[in-house]
């Protein structure tokens, strides 16, 4: 069964696993396992077995090939095992799941793929402990980025940082491992302690190499500042002047429209996510996050658009299930909320499914349910949309006053505390001091500015909400301020003004749902209809889309 083992071995290379594994059931099955050579022949067989149903994704059956192997190699004598084994060391190969090596001897890569499996089924802990049985120095670069993971998901993040740093001594470039020690806290400068103790690959020249650690420090210095929730002074500035060093870099790109989100710029937030699918239609990293801003702007061509081109590129990754949650939500919150679990069976370390699923919890009338879905997401990472997200809910002072504390310099932080004093009227007069201090940190901050101007309405200082959102006009042409103008002068009946910034509002976003209700209510005010009065064939009136419609419909699809 040579010649088979060895086609075999060919189909696992080729990635051609389903023919692989149908070819290792009849390998299994006839390895005689009488003799010393017979029974490495079987371990050889049974881990070229699990590599084809890992590949697969069969993980259970691969989980129970390779123990099996690691079982057989035991009942090997240590001088045959360790003759064939220094045999294969020659060869110089690294056997992987994708790898048809000759994993069986070889037991810390057995057991790598092992952990790897565990992994894939979620059970960390079994995963973490079959990596533990690694020695340290035996530990190759995905062997300790592999564990770092399991260290981080177990909490462990003393443990987390000592293999994260192992990677990066042994390359700098693994942009995993940066991001996870500076979300857990290493400075810039021990980041260049780290690259200055990293091999010099290939004898580059000093020069290519400093230029290489120019570029490098100036990305780890910005993504020690997002960390630290230095979102515009420091790693937006950072990614940009990035971005003039590296044009059309699709990932630099992604992470200014993610920092661009956080922090509220929304509109420029979209028009760099736009920038990136141009540049790479297929990207899918970070669209989860598109989706959910088309959504808010109500820019539901764009969002069915987005949906249709993700489910086309790869429907089962996270950000597509998420998408599809953004864009079920006006019609259908539950199944919504289905999409938003589903991207958490896919990724249970997806933070932006976490918190979809709370706000679709909270519209849901199920705010105990959000709370742990908050807290998911701030477990995960602490920043600044998980404070807001737990605001929502109980306990919302001490989360925003948290927030503070952890982001002093934060304009958000700021509002987060304002907005909570605002809910009651014995709390305005200290909600107005933090949403002027959030101004004055940040002077383009909109949601502060539109925040006071809500705190001037329900105060009855209607001139001074005015005057506020008028001087904001003259520097930002944004629909939110129209619309909100628009809302003040309704209120006070001053109906031609309210008209004219509704209309202005939908000159700049025509999707504007909030604008579209407030004009229809106005238009009603106009010609002296009451417009809390319902239509007389309200009740009559059809559903636009049926809770069970196939996704395919809702997305315009013709089948």
């Amino acid at each position: 069964m040579e010649a088979a083992r060895e086609s075999m071995a060919a189909l696992v290379d080729a990635g051609l696993y389903d023919c692989a594994q149908t070819l290792g059931c009849f390998l299994v099955s006839s390895s005689p396992a009488s003799s010393e050579a017979g029974m490495s022949l079987k371990v050889e067989s049974l881990v070229l077995h699990g590599d084809a149903l890992h590949g697969e994704r069969e993980f259970r059956r691969a989980l129970s090939a390779y123990k099996q192997a690691m079982q057989y190699s035991k009942s090997i004598p240590r001088q045959a095992t360790s003759n064939t084994r220094s045999s294969v060391t020659a060869t110089g190969r690294s056997p992987s799941p994708n790898s048809s090596s000759l994993a069986a001897l070889n037991e810390n890569e057995v057991k790598f793929k092992i952990a790897l499996c565990y992994s894939a089924l979620h059970e960390h802990r079994e995963a973490l402990q079959e990596m533990e049985g690694i020695p340290s120095k035996a530990r190759t670069l995905k062997m300790n980025l592999m564990l770092g993971k399991l260290y981080r998901i177990s909490r462990n993040n003393r443990a987390a940082a000592v293999c994260y740093k192992e990677c990066l001594r042994q390359c700098p470039y693994v942009f995993e491992a940066i991001t996870a020690l500076a979300e857990m806290g290493l400075s810039s400068k021990e980041f260049s302690l780290i690259f200055s103790q990293a091999p010099n690959r290939g004898g580059k020249a000093p020069g290519d190499s400093l230029d290489a650690q120019r570029w490098w420090n100036r990305y780890v210095e910005a993504q020690c500042c997002i960390a630290s929730h230095d979102y515009k002074g420091g790693g937006l500035d950072i990614y940009l002047d990035l971005m003039q060093r590296f044009p059309n870099n699709v990932h630099i790109l992604l992470e200014i429209a993610k920092v661009e989100a956080i922090i509220g710029r929304n509109d420029e937030a979209i028009m760099n996510f736009e920038k990136a699918r141009l540049i790479d239609p297929n990207i899918m990293t970070y669209m989860d996050e598109y989706a959910i801003l088309l959504k808010s702007k109500s820019d539901y061509t764009k969002l069915n658009k987005l949906v249709h081109d993700m489910l086309h590129i790869d429907p089962a990754r996270p950000e597509s299930c998420l998408a599809l949650a953004a864009l079920w939500e006006r019609k259908d919150e539950r199944k919504a909320l289905t999409y938003a679990e589903k991207s958490l069976r896919v990724d249970d370390r997806h933070i932006t499914g976490y918190i979809m699923k709370g706000n679709l919890h909270l519209l849901l009338n199920r705010p105990d349910l959000a709370v742990t879905d908050f807290r998911g997401a701030q477990e995960l990472r602490a920043d600044l949309r998980s404070y807001q997200a737990l605001s929502k809910c109980k306990d919302a002072l001490f989360t925003a006053r948290e927030a503070m504390k952890v982001m002093h310099q934060s304009a958000k932080a700021l509002k987060l505390v304002g907005d909570v004093h605002a809910i009651s009227s014995s709390g305005r007069e200290k909600a107005r001091k933090f949403y002027e201090s959030a101004i004055r940190l940040e002077p383009g901050f909109l949601g502060a500015a539109l925040a006071l101007a809500d705190l001037h309405v329900a105060e009855g200082r209607n001139k001074d909400a005015v005057l506020l959102l008028e001087r904001y006009l003259r520097q930002w042409a944004d629909d939110s301020l129209h619309i909100k103008l628009a809302q003040v002068f309704a209120a006070t009946n001053m109906l031609s003004d309210a008209l004219s910034h509704y209309q202005s509002a939908l000159r700049i976003n025509p999707h504007n749902e909030a604008a579209k209700k407030g004009l229809e209510r106005l238009e009603k005010q106009m010609k002296g209809v009451d417009p809390d009065a319902p239509e007389e064939d309200e009740e009559n009136e059809a559903d636009d889309v049926d809770g069970d419609q196939d996704d395919a419909e809702l997305l315009g699809v013709r089948t």
